[in-house]
């Protein structure tokens, strides 16, 4: 299947298929005359084809006459924090995040460090269509890229929202998968660096990623593996980019991407009672865990941009996504692995209780995910259809917030399109897995795919 997204993700695609070096200098130059000129910020993941890629948005971004600023290897949090810290108009990060080793991906970070929001994206789309892109002429290109290095930045940033001093005194053991991607640049040495006992793995850059990026259960055998065996008191597994998280337990358990949120909201709002901001596919613990404290969940459609603007418009203490994606505020409103680290460092350096007494107090609900392959053509009059047929069904609660979302007093269902694949998402909730399988079921069996 030939596979293009393009939407409020960016421009993804499959290298040597749909993500051609002549549609990445198009964009680029249509992402440039979208920001009327002004330094540009660009950094890459460990894809293969990064390099490839990059020269190939250096050319276009340069032929628009915008200075270029090229941070390099890099997690995409580190360039978005670099954006306002810089002072550049605006950056694109090349990565595709959790997709597999074929894929990579243009993301657009505007200003103010955040992802073009959904409205900005479909401005971008047009000047692209259009084909009308701002042109230096021979003499106004500019004659050279500016290397810079952001990542002791963010490390200062981090470092300057946690507790140094306790975290030192604690001393834990940390175990730390980075996939061989960006944050092996970023996480590791900020951890050593904050008085933690490191054991990392898949930390070459240089390497090809041991196992999918995406940050699940499942990748996490390998850390959890060398959490056991260094007796560590927490584990993370980070995705290629930066941008999502799981967790392993002090007992070496792999917890699945749905706590990382949850848990996160539970020591946030342990210090400071506010909103939390996640997404309408978001684990129901979410709103539990808040139920606790009295604090309010707000609900967007899925992806950072809607999340980070609604961090910011309710003033949240806390954002993020059931992939294990993660806003920290304090750091920025964007989705941040590291900055969430921090929060789990915090935590250990002040409580008794070790992480699994955390994940104890959460409800006990079962969740389904499934995807279903679909040809890009057929995806969204597939999900019309389904939204015909289910739209009146006896007794739920109708949420067309993004995709279809039924709810009922007991569980949960929603099936939407993927916004980085050519897939239907299909994700069922209950209070056992007897019920979240037969959601799942029913619905495949309404999808005509």
């Amino acid at each position: 299947m030939r596979s293009l997204k393009i939407g409020v993700g960016g421009v993804r695609g499959v290298i040597g298929e749909t993500l051609t070096p002549e549609l990445v200098v198009e964009f680029a130059q249509a992402f440039a005359t979208y920001l009327d000129g002004g330094p540009i910020l660009l950094c890459r993941d460990t894809r293969p084809s990064g390099p490839m890629v990059a020269s190939a948005v250096r050319s276009g971004l340069l032929a628009a006459g915008c200075e270029v600023v090229d941070l390099g290897l890099c997690p995409t949090p580190t360039l978005q924090l670099a954006v306002p810290w810089l002072g550049a108009r605006g950056g694109i990060a090349i990565s595709a995040g959790h997709n597999t080793e074929e894929w990579n991906a243009l993301k657009f970070v505007r200003g103010d460090g955040l992802y073009v929001n959904e409205r900005q994206a479909d401005e971008l789309l047009d000047i692209y269509h259009q084909g009308e892109f701002d042109k230096a002429t021979w003499e106004s290109v500019p004659a050279q890229v500016v290397a810079r290095d952001a990542i002791e930045h963010h490390v200062e940033v981090l470092s300057s929202t946690v507790n140094r001093e306790a975290i030192a005194a604690r001393r834990p053991t940390v175990a730390i998968d980075c996939c061989n991607g960006a944050c092996a640049r970023l996480t590791p040495p900020w951890l050593s660096r904050l008085g933690c006992n490191v054991l990392a793995i898949n930390d070459d850059v240089t390497a090809p990623f041991p196992h999918s990026p995406e940050p699940t259960r499942a990748a996490a055998a390998q850390v959890a593996a060398v959490a056991r065996a260094g007796r560590a008191d927490i584990g993370f597994l980070h995705d290629a980019d930066g941008e999502r998280l799981a967790l392993i337990d002090e007992e070496g358990h792999a917890l699945s991407e749905e706590l990382t949120l949850a848990l996160a909201a539970t020591i946030a709002l342990g210090r400071r009672v506010g909103p939390i901001v996640t997404n309408v596919s978001t684990s129901a613990m979410v709103d539990r865990v808040a139920a606790r404290f009295g604090a309010e969940v707000v609900r967007t459609p899925v992806g950072q941009p809607f999340i980070s603007e609604a961090v910011l418009a309710r003033g949240a203490i806390l954002g993020g996504e059931g992939n294990g994606a993660v806003v920290v505020p304090a750091v920025h409103a964007t989705h941040d692995a590291a900055a969430c680290i921090g929060l789990f460092l915090d935590y250990l350096a002040s409580s008794p209780a070790p992480l699994s007494a955390l994940v104890r107090e959460l409800p006990p609900l079962a969740m389904v995910k499934e995807t279903l392959a679909i040809e890009p053509h057929l995806l969204y009059s597939v999900l019309q259809t389904f939204r015909d047929e289910v739209h009146d069904e006896h007794g739920a609660e109708v949420d067309l917030t993004d995709g279809v979302k039924l709810a009922w007093p007991d569980a949960w269902l929603h099936v939407r399109a993927s916004n980085t694949e050519s897939l239907l998402r299909v994700i069922a909730e209950a209070e056992t897995p007897g019920r979240a399988r037969e959601l799942a079921d029913w619905a495949r069996d309404r999808l005509k795919v």
